[in-house]
């Protein structure tokens, strides 16, 4: 289990840093392939996780989505868990100047809707403007979206500010052709699920995949890339619950966005050589 740094009183935000028992359990399900002669081994990127708020199973997730990955692609975590349920909270770490320092991509699970303190998200945001690759998943889409200003919204690639009624979607692949969607079925039944309605794309978001509202009957983008000033984004609004985040399809799209905002997949959806990890004999080893 990751290891967790003691807490200032009175503090609900919980750190939790990727410690040497998680990197052994991750040596068992990876096999690296021998590095020979002068040839150095790949670092690998470095991630920072921001999760936490309302309406979801965030002290899970965060493991389902850290472990998942990292079965998948060749990273190292830092997860920033904002404790409560509290959807109003400032998440401690956006608040720090120049906070994405250091990272390689911020993946970001959280759900702070209530979160109306424009010059906080316009600083979240401009760091993605500057350059930080960014994940976005799920709630994440709706955090910040009674605030007076665009900022995040531009990041994200799409405008929601409700969802439909919980039930299973068919995800509709749009872009076969993607690398991100390289993989992923023509057509596909997560377990669970629960739509979010897309008000509105952004000019650089690119559409990969939509499912149907029952309620709006009507397709609404759930899987899409989007550039905003330099940076590179992925986003998805499936993950609410668990049992589809757990789901294979799930994992590997994911970690295929996460590669791609980082200019790390190839064109075939495989990661560049050093990134990636495959099925090997019932293990994990390198691609």
């Amino acid at each position: 289990m990751a290891k967790r740094l003691p807490l200032a009183k009175g503090s609900e935000c919980r750190w939790e840093h990727v410690c040497s028992s998680v990197l052994a359990v991750a040596g068992l399900l990876m096999l690296w392939r021998p590095v020979s002669g002068d040839e150095k081994p790949t670092a690998p990127l470095k991630l920072l996780m921001v999760t936490g708020g309302s309406s979801h199973d965030y002290d899970s997730q965060k493991l389902i989505l850290s472990e998942g990955i990292a079965a998948r692609a060749n990273v190292t975590w830092t997860i920033a868990h904002q404790g409560g349920k509290d959807r109003n909270q400032k998440i401690p770490v956006f608040k720090k100047a120049n906070w994405a320092a250091g990272y390689d991509a911020i993946v970001h699970n959280q759900c702070f809707g209530g979160v109306v303190d424009v010059p906080f998200i316009e600083g979240i945001a401009r760091a993605h403007a500057a350059g930080t690759p960014a994940v976005i998943i799920h709630c994440s889409t709706h955090s910040y979206r009674n605030a007076k200003t665009d900022a995040w919204r531009k990041v994200v690639g799409v405008s929601s500010f409700s969802h439909e009624k919980h039930r299973p979607l068919t995800v509709r692949n749009l872009a076969s052709g993607h690398p991100v969607m390289k993989g992923f079925p023509k057509a596909w039944k997560t377990p669970d699920g629960e739509l979010y309605k897309i008000e509105k794309l952004w000019p650089n978001c690119q559409p990969l995949a939509t499912a149907f509202g029952v309620d709006t009957q009507k397709d609404h983008v759930c899987v899409w890339t989007n550039r905003h000033g330099k940076g590179r984004v992925f986003g998805t609004t499936i993950g609410h619950h668990n049992t589809t985040m757990r789901e294979e399809i799930y994992l590997d799209l994911v970690t295929r966005g996460l590669l791609w905002a980082c200019g790390k997949l190839r064109d075939d959806g495989k990661p560049q050589a050093g990134y990636g990890v495959q099925a090997t004999n019932g293990r994990r080893g390198e691609n």
